[in-house]
This record gives C-alpha cells, sequence and structure tokens, in this order.
C-alpha cells in the first residue's frame, strides 16, 4: 500500500482528533441536557406527591367534576407538570386518579407496573403501553390509609429536545469539520511549503550541485529557519569535506606520480648499469668501477629519498613521537649554519644578525630536538645555496619576535612569485619543474619537511618572497620558559 504524503497524514491525524473531540463535546452537551431535563422532572413530580399525600390522608379523593371544561383541568394538570395522578389501594389496584383528557389509556404506562414500583419516592422510568413514548413515575406511600400515590409525566418533550440536540449537534459538528478539514488541507499545504524547498535543494545536491544552499524560509527564530539554518552548516562543511577530498586525491595522485618518478630514475640507472655488466658490455676493470660508482650514487638517492618519505609519513601519523626534547638555543644552530654556508660557497659573503637582518643575534632558548631542527636549518640553508646566484651574500638572523624564538634565512636569489611561495612547501613541488632530476638534483622534499619538523614542534616555517627580490625563509618556535637553573646553551 502506497504510504500517505506527510500532509494527508497531519490531516487524517487533526480530523480524528477534531472529529473525536466534537463527538464528546455533543455527548457531554447532550447528556447534561437530559440530566437536567429528568432533575427538573423530578423536583416537580416529587413535590407534587408530597402535597397530595398530605390532602388524600383520609382516603383516595373523589373524582373531580369538571362541568363538561376538561381544558381546565387540563391547564392545571400541565401547571403541576404531571398530566397523569393515580391513587392505588394496598393490592395495586387503582383507587382512582387524574389525567389530561388529551390522553388515552394506550399513551399512558400500565397500570400493572405501577403497582410494582417502590413506594419510596424514587423517579423510575416506564414505557407507556403502547411502546411510543417514555414516562418519569414516583411513587410515595400514602398517609392515612393503605395505599400509593402515583404522579407521573410524559418524557416525549425531553426525548424531543435531547434529540433535536443530537441532530443539531451532528450538522455542524459535520460542517465544522468539513470547513476545518478544508481550511487545514490549504494550511498544512503552506506550512509543508518550505519542506518542500528543502527536498528541492536536496535532491539538488544529490544531483552533484554542492552549492545550492536552503533559501531564507522563515525568520532565525522559529524552528523552521534553525532548521534551514543548520542545514546550511552542513552543506557548507559537505562542500568544503568534498572540495577537501577532492584536492586530497589530487594531491596523492601528484604525490604517487611523483615519487614514480623519482623512484625510476635511480633505478633505472642501477638497472641499465647492472644490464651492462650482465652482456659483457664493461670489459675493463675501469668500467666496473665506473658502472659500481654510478650504482652506488643512485643507490643513496634511493636511500635517502626513502628515509625522507618514511620520516614524513611518521610526522603525519604522529609528530611528537619524532622527538627527544631538551632545551637550547637557536643561536647554536645559527653559528653552525654560518659555516656551512661557507663551507658549501666560501665565496658567499655570510652575516650573522638578529631577525631581518636587524641589530646583533639574541637570545631564542627553546625546548626542541636539537637533531631535528639542525635538519630544518640545513633544508633551509641548502635551499638558499641551490637556488641563488654563487657569491650571493646570505644573511641568518636570529632572536624573538612577538614572544617567539626565529631563525631567518635570508637570501638575495631572484625571488618567487606568489604562485610558486603558495606551493614550495609541497611535497616533490620545484619552483623549475623542467629542471632534470638526476645528478643530485634534489627531489623537492625538503622544505616540507621542513615545515613538518617545525609544526611538530609547534612552530611553522613562514616564506616572505618577491619576484626579484631575494627570499626569507622564518622558522618560528615557541620560547623556553625562562629557567635560572638550567639555562640553555649557546654559541657563536
Amino acid at each position: 500500500m502506497r504510504r500517505l504524503s506527510l500532509r494527508s497524514r497531519l490531516l487524517l491525524l487533526t480530523s480524528g482528533l477534531l472529529l473525536a473531540g466534537l463527538t464528546l463535546v455533543s455527548a457531554a452537551v447532550a447528556g447534561n441536557l437530559e440530566r437536567y431535563q429528568l432533575n427538573r422532572i423530578d423536583d416537580q413530580l416529587t413535590a407534587l406527591t408530597a402535597i397530595l399525600t398530605g390532602v388524600s390522608a383520609g382516603g383516595p379523593p373523589e373524582s373531580i367534576d369538571t362541568g363538561g371544561r376538561p381544558e381546565l383541568l387540563d391547564a392545571a394538570l400541565d401547571l403541576i407538570g404531571a398530566p397523569y395522578l393515580v391513587y392505588l389501594d394496598a393490592d395495586g389496584t387503582v383507587a382512582g386518579g387524574l389525567r389530561t383528557s388529551g390522553l388515552d389509556s394506550g399513551e399512558l404506562p400500565p397500570t400493572d407496573e405501577l403497582g410494582d414500583l417502590p413506594a419510596d419516592g424514587t423517579p423510575v422510568n416506564l414505557p407507556a403501553a403502547d411502546g411510543d413514548g417514555r414516562w418519569r413515575v414516583v411513587s410515595v406511600a400514602a398517609a392515612g390509609w393503605d395505599g400509593t400515590v402515583v404522579a407521573a409525566a410524559p418524557l416525549d418533550t425531553a426525548d424531543a429536545t435531547i434529540d433535536r440536540l443530537r441532530v443539531t449537534s451532528i450538522v455542524s459538528g459535520a460542517v465544522l469539520l468539513v470547513l476545518l478539514t478544508a481550511i487545514g488541507w490549504f494550511a498544512l499545504g503552506r506550512g509543508l511549503r518550505p519542506l518542500r524547498r528543502i527536498e528541492h535543494t536536496a535532491a539538488a545536491i544529490a544531483g552533484g550541485d554542492l552549492t545550492r544552499r536552503v533559501p531564507g524560509i522563515g525568520a532565525s527564530t522559529t524552528e523552521i529557519g534553525h532548521l534551514a539554518a543548520s542545514l546550511n552548516t552542513m552543506l557548507g562543511q559537505l562542500e568544503r569535506a568534498f572540495a577537501d577530498r577532492a584536492a586530497a586525491e589530487a594531491r596523492m595522485r601528484t604525490f604517487l606520480s611523483d615519487v614514480s618518478h623519482e623512484l625510476r630514475t635511480p633505478l633505472v640507472g642501477i638497472k641499465g648499469s647492472a644490464e651492462l655488466y650482465r652482456m659483457g658490455a664493461l670489459p675493463e676493470r675501469a668500467d666496473v668501477d665506473a658502472a659500481m660508482l654510478r650504482i652506488d650514487r643512485e643507490a643513496t638517492r634511493l636511500t635517502a629519498l626513502t628515509e625522507d618519505l618514511l620520516l614524513l609519513a611518521r610526522l603525519d601519523e604522529g609528530p611528537e613521537g619524532q622527538l627527544d626534547r631538551a632545551p637550547m638555543d637557536l643561536r647554536t644552530l645559527a653559528g653552525d649554519a654560518r659555516h656551512d654556508l661557507r663551507s658549501l660557497d666560501a665565496s658567499r659573503p655570510v652575516e650573522l644578525t638578529g631577525p631581518d637582518g636587524v641589530g646583533p643575534p639574541g637570545p631564542a632558548p627553546v625546548d626542541a630536538d636539537e637533531n631535528r631542527l639542525r635538519q630544518v636549518v640545513a633544508n633551509l640553508v641548502g635551499n638558499a645555496v641551490t637556488h641563488t646566484p654563487a657569491g650571493s651574500s646570505v644573511r641568518i638572523g636570529v632572536g624573538t619576535v612577538g614572544g617567539r624564538a626565529v631563525l631567518d634565512v635570508i637570501d638575495e636569489g631572484p625571488g618567487m612569485s606568489a604562485e610558486q611561495a603558495e606551493r614550495v612547501f609541497d611535497r616533490f613541488y620545484r619552483a623549475n619543474s623542467s629542471r632534470e632530476r638526476s645528478g643530485g638534483a634534489s627531489a623537492g622534499l625538503g622544505l616540507s619537511i621542513a615545515r613538518s619538523l617545525a609544526r611538530a614542534h609547534g612552530g611553522d616555517v613562514e616564506l616572505r618572497t618577491r619576484l626579484g627580490d631575494g627570499a626569507r625563509f622564518r622558522l618560528t618556535l615557541p620560547l623556553l620558559p625562562s629557567d635560572p637553573e638550567h639555562p640553555p646553551s649557546s654559541s657563536s
């Protein structure tokens, strides 16, 4: 069976509740009115029987002669609310009575049932002798003689009133139910319109349009407004997540491509040299030694590349576990970096200064793994030597800036464009992608490793550069809290 829509289910639910409510209200009103009518008749009959019991103390009264004008008696009986009065002997036979002239014996309650009534004044319902109609009867023991006084009133008027009320309630309730159901159908359609707009937005997103958002379909203080805001927040996060996943997949494809290329180059060299030896193309000892030297060089490149990739993987998985921290001062690394630069290129002027090349070098105490930081600084120094003209000056600055320990490597090389600077820390990225990757060329992992190691220490490696204006690589680390008993070591 096809499930009903939310609109139909809500309408059926509200209509059912409305119908139940109208039915209960109608039943309660009809019941209260019926009790009121019966109580009123009972009070009249009880009062009348009490009066008649007192006036008939000597026995049943004689029949009243209306003198040919029965309407006088009818009016009197109608006035007191008891069109039928009966006096019964002890054996239940009728000893006398009065009744409205318009009533025949078939419309009266059966005489044989009157003698069975309790004589304590309890009101009782009796059917008419012909079965058409009901009577309300009260029987009271007579005073002064052995008999009972019975007063009866028909319930036709009361029953007709109750029936008209019930018919009116049913008709008016049905009209009201139909009217409110129709109003509810349109009201629910309008109320559920925001959900349909949310449904259309979700369908568009499922179709691939991740930029779609739920439009403003309600005030921010309403439930639908909160729902729309929450959905838009979720959709924004989903869009970013999909974009990040796509970017990660693209980076992974690039990474695998670069790794494959980097591994293939030395492997081709090793395989080629081994193939030449197997084919006997290396007859001389000198040729064999040269082939072994090439194999050793390419194997060294493979080992270094593998160690770099393993280090990056470990830093991604658990950076803190790769560090052996101890108090130290970055001035130690800055002084060693100056010596390394001079040994790599004796023609370069190398200056040791404060941060940004201003002032003398200052203290920069940190809690760090010295060997790992040496690897960071070595990468920065090697980058400056590789990508700047021979003989160009380099400044190494050390000190504190903004409550952080910093170490700068500033060169006067060609600099980089904004696009190159944005990607320079990516793995396997080279500013000059056309450069050959053999002959000891860098695999493009140095700066990526440097930044990963810096971030593992709670710091970073930052770049400030511009085409034709050199570059400044800055290592920033948290300062070591001052401890006079354990000052960090330093050298210049």
